[in-house]
């Protein structure tokens, strides 16, 4: 079990520049009543997180309601990619609101129109049917269904095997934590269903044969016959560490594919919307996908998910069958026009990509210096560094832990550490972020970095 961050406020070196600002304890004292109510009116599991009383955020900053301020590094969970409190998106959301359509269940809207419209507008032609959800973990399910669906229609009831990824993480529904990765989510499963496959993800840290080739023999190794498989799933990087897949690896995995007439599912729900530096992850790689989901970051505010794909396998399932309560909520289209006109006209994929080269650049040069970072993965203003024992591949959470904390007192903002071990520092600010924050924050992290690295290394 990773550590968990203590309610005790302790005194902090003091911070205030133009963009960061603690001057209280952390976590703030008068934060404690708000954090003791949570402890003990929600369960242990959405406890975790830093103790940081969120009381706004604009553009890359968070605020507290006692004076402190950080410049943001989680993006709520990659979730504000243009942004917090964006002008435009409130404004949509405020407009959406005053028309009284707050609900509409799955009747026809024009906010859903415009809103399907635009998402498959940025998407490859292909890509031309659009599902709305609510959530990443329900985009999963509906890509299991369609994988299946499909399976049925070209081999009949043998060929209905998922295979995925070790260490991914899809969500946390019943089929999402079965196409997932991470054992320890799946422990309480206690009859999982037989129809899914995990091969090793060619990361080239932890896994050192990154050859297609390898793939292969996994699963000839489970004994899986290609013939059975109906849907491969995966992230186009691994969100428990921000691992890319080799490029030559996903093009020779989507030929095979698409000759045993199995679907290639691409959970965008992290990557999607410009995260990576590109509009959608798997453009990186060359290839367009079966089906594409989506989270997060397509509204960089209010719950919206959709899965995409080609008319034939979304048309699969009958009228009336892979509906929702919240398809299409109208606020939340709205906001998602909204931040997806932001994406586009302020040229902030672009920024992602840029910045990105610029955060890239200097965490490859922390490595260097440190040998507690195992490795260091991502691209565009996403980054994960997994933290080692030094000398070898080990996860070592406490120093992922320490780190994430000393950071928060610099006055940057992380969430918890992830992936193996609970060893993984993520990075990934709002796509808005400026070079000079950019710049600043980094500094701020090297700063955490050589205190608590070097304090560690000498004990």
């Amino acid at each position: 079990m990773s550590r968990q961050f203590d309610l005790i406020p302790r005194p902090v070196a003091r911070v205030d520049t133009a963009l960061r600002k603690i001057v209280t304890p952390l976590p703030a004292p008068e934060s404690l009543s708000i954090l003791e109510s949570l402890h003990r009116h929600e369960p242990v599991s959405m406890q975790g997180q830093p103790p940081i009383v969120w009381d706004r955020a604009e553009g890359f900053q968070v605020y507290d309601a006692w004076g402190n301020r950080w410049i943001d590094w989680s993006s709520g969970v990659l979730v504000a990619n243009a942004g917090h409190g964006r002008r435009e998106i409130i404004d949509a959301i405020t407009a959406q609101a005053a028309s009284g359509l707050l609900h509409n269940y799955c009747f026809p809207s024009a906010i859903r129109a415009r809103t399907v419209e635009k998402l498959a507008s940025l998407l490859p032609l292909s890509l031309d049917r659009v599902f709305l959800l609510t959530t990443g973990s329900e985009t999963v399910e509906c890509a299991i269904k369609l994988c299946r669906t499909h399976g049925l229609k070209m081999g009949g009831r043998g060929k209905h095997v998922i295979v995925s990824f070790d260490k991914a993480f899809h969500g946390r529904t019943l089929g999402s934590q079965l196409a997932g990765g991470i054992p320890s989510l799946k422990e309480w499963i206690v009859n999982p269903d037989q129809g899914f496959a995990q091969v090793p993800f060619p990361d080239g840290f932890r896994t050192t044969d990154t050859s297609f080739d390898f793939f292969t023999k996994s699963l000839a190794e489970a004994g899986v016959d290609p013939q059975n498989v109906c849907g491969v799933i995966l992230e186009t990087y691994q969100g428990g560490s921000a691992a890319f897949f080799p490029r030559e690896y996903m093009q020779a995995l989507r030929s095979w594919t698409a000759g045993h007439n199995i679907l290639l599912v691409c959970d965008e729900v992290q990557a999607g919307f410009g995260r990576t530096g590109a509009m959608w992850g798997f453009e990186h790689y060359g290839i367009v996908p079966d089906l594409a989901l989506f989270g997060k970051g397509i509204s960089s505010s209010l719950p919206l998910a959709a899965v995409a794909g080609r008319a034939g396998v979304m048309n699969l399932q009958p009228p009336g069958s892979m509906t929702s309560t919240h398809t299409g909520n109208p606020i939340a289209c709205a906001a998602a026009i909204a931040s997806m006109d932001v994406l586009v006209k302020e040229g902030l994929v672009e920024n992602a990509r840029r910045l990105g080269e610029l955060l890239h650049q200097r965490l490859r040069a922390m490595k260097l210096c440190y040998p507690q970072i195992g490795d260091v993965a991502g691209k565009g203003l996403v980054a994960g560094l997994a933290m080692v024992q030094p000398g070898t591949r080990e996860p070592d959470g406490d120093a992922a832990f320490d780190l994430v904390w000393r950071t928060i007192q610099k006055g940057v903002l992380m969430f918890a550490p992830v992936g193996f071990g609970s060893a993984t520092v993520k990075i990934c600010p709002p796509l808005s972020i400026t070079e000079a924050a950019l710049e600043e924050s980094l500094g701020a992290f090297e700063d955490a970095a050589s205190e608590i690295l070097i304090a560690r290394e000498a004990a």
